[in-house]
């Protein structure tokens, strides 16, 4: 489950179009009987969508729109036990028409405490064919009421006709800084956190990174594999792919995390160039990464950079990764 406590001030932070649009339909009182948000993993879609709820049901909200916390039904809400806030999610890799069914049922009863009711339906893509034209049915006829919010991270997998039904609020990746400020609060070092938010946009994959035995040892082979790189060794380069690289990354995810990581020290070579060492997310690698900026062109490292990400391109396009990442070394040695 993901924690509620966040305020409407934070959640503001990550996502300020967002949740400039709530602010105005709240106070307005134009709200929506369906929303989409769509966005990446981690952008604070949930927390958003309950913080929205929270804000309909508060009963004493902060200047006509903020949810105060203290209510009863803020604190229900919060608690996962509101009986007019329905959630629904995906068993195992599907949401199944029964669910919707279940939904509509519960909809049909009256409301135990007022007429308003809202749902929240995650991974709305998963939703089978069959659950989804049984939505599409409930969509076209709204109650005045009634709030949904369907969240996912694939919108084009959505049936059009119920995009065509719903307001679309698409959600950005946080802003670099405040990944980096809520990876310090949850404990993560300073000098880590830079690398760690550039890694992924959610929070919690970041901590759990972060935490990751498996990915401080891929950062410790990817950064020897630049130093034997740079001293322009090709049978060492080849070497170390065979006997590190490939007995330490298994799959393509691993192996496209590898190239970003290579990407990230390329580029804060390139960074020292430009003077813009804040930038850097090798933190604690500067002095090194100083001494090597002597040794290299900017517009050495940029061609050096768009091997890898053209490297990148053919990893996803399931190319031999062994013969992709040789080929990758040759260019770059």
């Amino acid at each position: 489950m993901i924690r509620l406590a966040k305020s409407w001030n934070q959640l503001e932070s990550w996502q300020p179009s967002v949740l400039r649009l709530i602010k105005n339909v709240l106070i307005k009182g134009r709200i929506a009987h369906a929303y989409i948000f769509s966005g990446p993993k981690g952008t604070g879609k949930q927390e958003i969508g309950y913080l929205f709820a929270k804000s309909l049901f508060c009963e004493q909200p902060i200047d006509d729109y903020k949810p105060c916390e203290e209510c009863s039904n803020c604190k229900r809400i919060n608690n996962y036990n509101h009986p007019d806030v329905h959630v629904i999610e995906p068993d195992g890799n599907s949401i199944k028409k029964e669910k919707i069914k279940l939904l509509q049922y519960e909809f049909s009863k009256k409301s135990v405490e007022s007429e308003r009711k809202f749902y929240m339906i995650v991974h709305a893509e998963k939703m089978t064919a069959n659950a989804a034209n049984t939505l599409l049915k409930f969509l076209e006829e709204p109650s005045n009421l009634t709030t949904a919010i369907l969240i996912t991270e694939n919108i084009h997998q959505i049936l059009p006709t119920i995009l065509s039904r719903c307001q679309i609020l698409n959600f950005t990746p946080l802003p670099m800084k405040e990944m980096i400020s809520q990876l310090i609060e949850k404990g993560i070092r300073p000098e880590r956190a830079p690398l760690l938010a550039s890694m992924t946009n959610s929070i919690d994959e970041a901590v759990n990174l972060g935490k990751d035995e498996w990915f401080a040892q891929a950062r410790k082979i990817m950064l020897k594999l630049y130093e034997v790189l740079s001293s322009q060794n090709l049978i060492d380069a080849l070497l170390y792919i065979e006997n590190e690289w490939l007995n330490h990354f298994k799959d393509r995810k691993q192996m496209d995390q590898s190239l970003d990581l290579l990407l990230y020290i390329y580029r804060d070579i390139l960074y020292i160039h430009l003077g813009r060492e804040e930038d850097v997310l090798f933190k604690d690698q500067i002095d090194y990464f100083r001494n090597k900026a002597l040794k290299i062109s900017p517009s050495d490292l940029s061609k050096q950079m768009t091997f890898i990400l053209e490297a990148k391109k053919k990893l996803h396009s399931n190319m031999n990764a062994q013969l992709l990442m040789e080929q990758l070394f040759q260019k770059l040695s």
